[in-house]
């Protein structure tokens, strides 16, 4: 039986935290992400019908961050199977093109390359 994991398992949302662009307080953590959309985990439910200024800050190698700015509205907010956590679905309506960066680097890192998985 095959007990030794060859490829890492990564949870998106341990890594990228999601802030309110105009204040910089924390909303919650990505739980993933489209060209179109993004899923929010939070602690608290987020309002619908309602537009956010988001940004994500991507880690740079010197300790700095990168910010990545969007405006989008939350469509939908439910609670999540974890306790006193929700998931809250976002339509992205404005973004700066490092927010196309964004997704392309997540579906790459986060992509099974089979040449990889066989090493």
């Amino acid at each position: 039986m095959f007990t030794e994991r060859r490829i890492e398992r990564h949870q998106l949302s341990c890594f990228l935290q999601v802030f309110n662009r105009l204040t910089d307080k924390p909303l919650g953590f990505l739980g993933n992400v489209s060209q179109d959309g993004l899923m929010l985990i939070s602690q608290l439910p987020m309002m619908v019908n309602v537009d956010f200024e988001l940004r994500v800050k991507i880690p740079k190698a010197d300790g700095t961050y990168h910010p990545v700015d969007f405006t989008a509205t939350c469509l939908w907010s439910q609670e999540d199977i974890n306790p006193q956590h929700y998931d809250s679905g976002f339509r992205v309506l404005q973004a700066c093109d490092e927010y196309g960066y964004l997704i392309n680097a997540l579906l790459h890192y986060f992509s099974f390359d089979p040449l990889q998985a066989s090493a």
